[in-house]
């Protein structure tokens, strides 16, 4: 029988004592006959490929999860100079960024949009924020959807960061400054303190200083993450962390298309907002405790609580109309001001026991989740006071004639605006989560796997509306089971299948609203159907290929009978190819490759049209050639096709080619001197867009040199 080693992440948590007991009997059986050895497992982010999933929960080698996956490792993202979660998206298979109106990461996985799938150390990271990666271990993008691991939402796969954590017995410091060609830079410092040998304390923190391509654009942002952990025992190990982030930066939605649906480039350096009213401002507060517990030598338990305390404004204008066949020098702008306040509290606990019963092994977990959400949320339109409306046109120039809320509109007219004249919503928002779940990996041979389970969530809303005066609330109670098989004719080669299920319910990702319709609408579920292979040549390079289908089932309300349902079903399918590891001692490959193809459908059957964001091919590779002992190079190109950028697909993202490089000195063992170049052959493109008339304009050629080091 094969053994595994034990990977437990400290993220899901709390499990009463009723969830021991429900393993104890099986564990004394085992006891009797077989005992499994699991081993303790750090993910420390040392090498450039790794064969760890902090969010899979369970002490599970990749080659046996039937799942599409990607890892990105702390050494990865500061070789290839990633700043931010959408260059990590640029190199990943299947997914592709979404713009997110300038203020939020938005990920599109597998031609399904998302701003809410997002996890740190395993435990939901739900707010509207740009995520920052100076504290991380590794990048976990898992693709699919699967609640019985993560509950609600991940409704075309999740994302995982994984922070780094205190070390017992070393003491080091590394740090890293930057500057780049457009002014921005950066500063962040990672220090480890043994305080003892069974404890330790570590400290990161960056600053940093933002400036881009764009007029008017600039921003800063602070982190800081202290973090504790402490062996209270040999079988007891608990980690405490605060972080602190304060964000506050430029939004730039784009610009707009023109008559033939593409962005107009005669605008590539007209900012469509203006200069002093469109920002974007978050505070938050994280706190992190989790404990992991060795019962015996094969049953494990995690029990984490997580609070995060966020503070969030943004307020922008945009362009929101353009007509460049009749008025070719006018455009219509919209705005508005919104914030969020959330408070984030979950509870999270599992068990995982490895067992045996007759010739087959087990591996199973069993976990509870609990989840308080409070969110108050308002937003206020614009309104001008020429037009007593939330809309102005004004002259297409640079720069627009319009700051601090004043300017002058196409007629000539001086135009004010108002953030506090027309209120568009005002909700208090309560959410209560109760979820448990249980999954067997079973390994019924050498060469056959199966794992089975599910998960029970209980999602309970109450939404007052401020202006109506009115409180709804809606439960709903949803099961979301997960099969996998998984064949090895190899020790080094796995081929599977897998189907899972996940939900989501009609308040959506930010809980807006249970009105109208909405409060006696079940939940959209997406179920996934997935084969592939994962080939690994050796072990440090790895082949993996899935082709897979998922497929959304939304009821709607009847348009012959409101009190009927009907349940509209789409699909989205696909492939995708990925090579990461060594080909050879000094030569890093990382490549990936997927194909898309979707088709909307109402209540009339398909209509033809296919979902925007999904482009049909998009392909990066990245290589890392040391070239001497103290020399290294890469060079990256990322590709995506053309797709639409409406649902009506009337507005078009015309497909890019972008080529990327970098180059790195070791100075000593401790220092090395590093240059990133985006962009290298200086294309105009236009990465993604939010709405028809807001296409992102990509940044020109530019550079980052930085120094890295450590003591």
């Amino acid at each position: 029988m094969k053994t595994r080693n034990l990977l437990i992440s400290p993220s899901q948590l709390v499990g009463a004592a009723a969830l021991s007991m429900t393993l104890a009997a099986p564990v004394v059986q085992a006891q009797t006959s077989e005992v499994v050895e699991l081993d303790k497992l750090e993910v420390v982010g040392r090498y450039l490929y790794t064969n760890q999933v902090n969010a899979l929960e369970t002490p599970t080698p990749i080659i046996d999860v039937p799942q599409s996956l990607s890892i990105v490792t702390a050494d990865q993202i500061a070789l290839q100079g990633f700043t931010n979660i959408g260059d990590i998206i640029d190199y990943t298979p299947g997914v592709n960024t979404s713009q997110g109106e300038g203020h939020r990461d938005a990920v599109v996985f597998r031609g399904v949009r998302s701003t809410a799938d997002f996890f740190i150390d395993g435990v939901r990271d739900d707010v509207q924020y740009y995520r920052p990666l100076y504290n991380l271990e590794q990048v976990e993008i898992l693709r699919g959807p699967n609640a019985l691991l993560f509950g609600r939402g991940g409704t075309g796969g999740i994302l995982n960061r994984v922070t780094k954590k205190g070390v017992i017995g070393e003491t080091f410091t590394s740090y890293q400054a930057s500057i780049d060609s457009f002014g921005g830079f950066g500063v962040q410092i990672d220090s480890n303190f043994a305080v003892d040998e069974t404890s330790a304390f570590r400290i990161n923190a960056f600053v940093e200083s933002l400036d881009n391509h764009r007029d008017f654009f600039d921003g800063d942002r602070i982190g800081i993450n202290p973090t504790a952990k402490f062996e209270l025992s040999e079988a007891t190990t608990l980690d405490l962390s605060y972080e602190y982030i304060d964000h506050k930066r430029f939004i730039d939605r784009g610009i707009p298309t023109g008559s033939n649906g593409r962005p107009v480039e005669a605008f590539e350096d007209i900012v469509f907002g203006d200069p002093e009213l469109n920002k974007t401002e978050l505070e938050a507060h994280l706190l992190r405790a989790a404990l992991q517990q060795d019962f015996s030598d094969n049953l494990k338990g995690n029990f984490s609580v997580f609070y995060g305390d966020y503070d969030k404004l943004y307020e922008n204008f945009y362009a929101s109309s353009y007509n460049k066949m009749a008025t070719p020098n006018a455009v219509t702008l919209d705005g508005y001001v919104d914030t969020t306040q959330r408070e984030n509290l979950i509870l999270s606990g599992n068990l995982i026991g490895e067992f045996l019963t007759d010739s087959m092994s087990h591996t199973v977990i069993v976990g509870t989740e609990i989840i308080d959400t409070s969110s108050d949320q308002d937003r206020y339109n614009a309104f001008w006071n020429t037009t007593s409306d939330d809309n102005e046109i004004f002259t297409i120039a640079r720069p627009l004639d319009l700051r601090g809320g004043v300017g002058v509109n196409s007629s000539g007219a001086t135009t004010t605006n108002s953030f506090t004249a027309d209120l568009n919503d005002d909700t208090r928002v309560s959410i209560d989560v109760f979820s448990a779940y249980i999954q067997d990996e079973i390994e019924l041979s050498d060469q056959w796997d199966v794992i089975i389970g599910a998960r029970f969530d209980s999602f309970d809303i109450e939404v007052f509306n401020v202006p109506a005066n009115e409180t709804r609330s809606r439960t709903d109670d949803e099961i979301s089971p997960r099969l996998g098989v998984v064949f090895k004719p190899e020790e080094n080669i796995s081929l599977y299948a897998s189907h899972s299920e996940s939900f989501l319910p009609r308040s959506g990702e930010q809980f807006a609203n249970i009105n109208g319709s909405n409060n006696q609408l079940d939940p959209n579920t997406f179920s996934n159907l997935e084969a592939g292979l994962k080939w690994d040549f050796n072990q440090d390079l790895s082949l993996t290929a899935s082709i897979f289908e998922i497929e959304q089932s939304s009821p709607q309300v009847a348009d012959n009978d409101p009190s009927t349902l009907d349940v509209i079903d789409s699909e989205i399918t696909g492939f995708e190819l990925q090579l990461q590891g060594q080909f050879t001692e000094q030569w890093y490959v990382s490549a990936g490759y997927s194909n898309l193809d979707g088709e909307q459908v109402n209540r009339s059957g398909p209509t033809g049209l296919r979902p925007r964001e999904l482009p049909e091919n998009t392909f990066s590779i990245w290589n890392s050639y040391q070239a001497t002992e103290q020399l290294g190079l890469g060079l990256g190109l990322t590709y995506q096709d053309e797709s639409f950028i409406n649902n009506g697909n009337s507005a078009i993202l015309p497909s890019y080619t972008r080529v990327d490089a970098a180059a790195y000195y070791d100075v000593s063992e401790d220092l090395r001197v590093q240059l990133n170049i985006e962009n290298l052959t200086d294309k105009l493109y236009f990465p993604n867009s939010h709405s028809t008339h807001q296409a992102t304009v990509g940044a020109p050629l530019n550079a980052r040199i930085s120094v890295i080091g450590r003591f």
